[in-house]
């Protein structure tokens, strides 16, 4: 039965999640479509883009990311303190990035106009400010501007109109470090899993890509969507599709955002706002898991585990199974069994799925005498 999205998305539970979306009917829209010859390449890295200057609007951080050529994921972390302690006029400037914006909000921004509005309008525009900090950190809305920007300019591209995506997003709970590690392998190896790149330097609109790069003193390269006429840009929904968002504005307006850089490492793991491991040892392991999972190469199991495998306890063999079927192993949260366990009780569950591969993954195995 599907939960209401209140239920998965939690911020008492925890601040990170996986996310993932579909094109409509799990049709090519964003890569090489074999049946028509058509190719969208370009698409992934319209897809890319957004999602890094949406993270300059939100307080929603990247942690990673991969755009394949039907379905893209990310891993994030929402910041609903950092929201919390905006000025009104700080979050009604970052919402006027995004949307027009009712005529208060307009004036307001204005510091000649803002000294001419009386009392009651000062007390609209603060409800206003209100609504809006909530949503700059809700990831609802971080999803639907995502997507709803994406998909009027495809469907802008393409001249015709309807339903992009295949429906709402699914998200994953990530209660814990090992379930923030095991889903960013995930995603990070999604191409080098799909066959679609031989190597970590070669993935193509991934988050693990564009570090490498940044290591190499290569700047993050933005891919622009075409600056299509505002009435061929609107994307019109079709019977079932969400409605459109109100007021957001064209990809002329869009494109002007500034792209946010990818969250850094912390190995100690006191700055929040931060990945908590060592940029070093994750590099080390995806490239160690990489070399196993690759669907065009014979799997064996490293010969040695991993740094950031052994400090938390996790097995590698099983780990590295988990890489290539983690999304199916694990339904809406991925943890520990005692986050697990902990989370079903606070949900009035009797279990969830995953239970039987987090032990397996977080049981480690005798060293074997040579």
């Amino acid at each position: 039965m599907t939960r209401p999205r209140s239920s998965l998305i939690s911020l008492a539970d925890t601040p990170w999640y996986h996310v993932v979306n579909r094109c409509v009917r799990r049709a090519f829209l964003c890569g090489h479509d074999a049946a028509t010859g058509g190719n969208f390449d370009h698409r992934r890295g319209w897809i890319e883009t957004r999602i890094r200057e949406l993270a300059s609007v939100f307080t929603i951080d990247v942690a990673a990311y991969a755009v394949m050529s039907n379905h893209y994921h990310v891993v994030l972390r929402v910041d609903a303190a950092r929201a919390r302690g905006w000025s009104d006029e700080e979050v009604l400037r970052r919402w006027t990035q995004l949307f027009t914006g009712p005529l208060l909000v307009q004036q307001f921004l204005q510091p000649p106009q803002r000294a001419l509005m009386g009392q009651a309008q000062l007390e609209q525009v603060q409800a206003l400010a209100d609504t809006y900090r909530a949503r700059l950190f809700e990831l609802s809305w971080f999803m639907r501007v995502l997507n709803e920007s994406i998909a009027r300019q495809a469907n802008a591209e393409d001249g015709v109109k309807g339903r992009f995506w295949e429906g709402r997003f699914k998200s994953q709970a990530l209660l814990d470090e090992q379930a923030l590690l095991s889903a960013m392998t995930y995603v990070d190896l999604n191409p080098v899993r799909a066959g679609m790149a031989e190597s970590l330097e070669d993935s193509a609109h991934t988050a693990i890509a564009a570090r490498l790069a940044e290591l190499r003193g290569q700047p993050f390269v933005p891919v622009q969507a075409p600056q299509a006429p505002l009435q061929a840009a609107q994307h019109s929904s079709a019977p079932g599709a969400a409605a459109p968002l109100p007021h957001l504005l064209p990809e002329q307006a869009l494109a002007c955002l500034p792209e946010a850089p990818l969250m850094p490492f912390d190995p100690t793991g006191r700055f929040a706002q931060a990945v908590p491991f060592g940029l070093q040892e994750y590099l080390d392991l995806v490239d160690t898991v990489g070399r196993v999972v690759h669907p065009t190469k014979r799997g064996t199991i490293a010969h040695h585990v991993p740094p950031l495998l052994q400090r938390l306890g996790m097995d590698t063999e099983a780990f590295i199974a988990c890489a290539d079927t983690f999304f199916r192993s694990f339904a809406n949260a991925v943890g520990t069994p005692a986050s697990l366990a902990q989370l079903a009780a606070r949900r009035q569950a009797r279990a969830l799925r995953g239970m039987a591969t987090a032990r397996q993954m977080l049981s480690p195995r005798p060293e074997r005498v040579a």
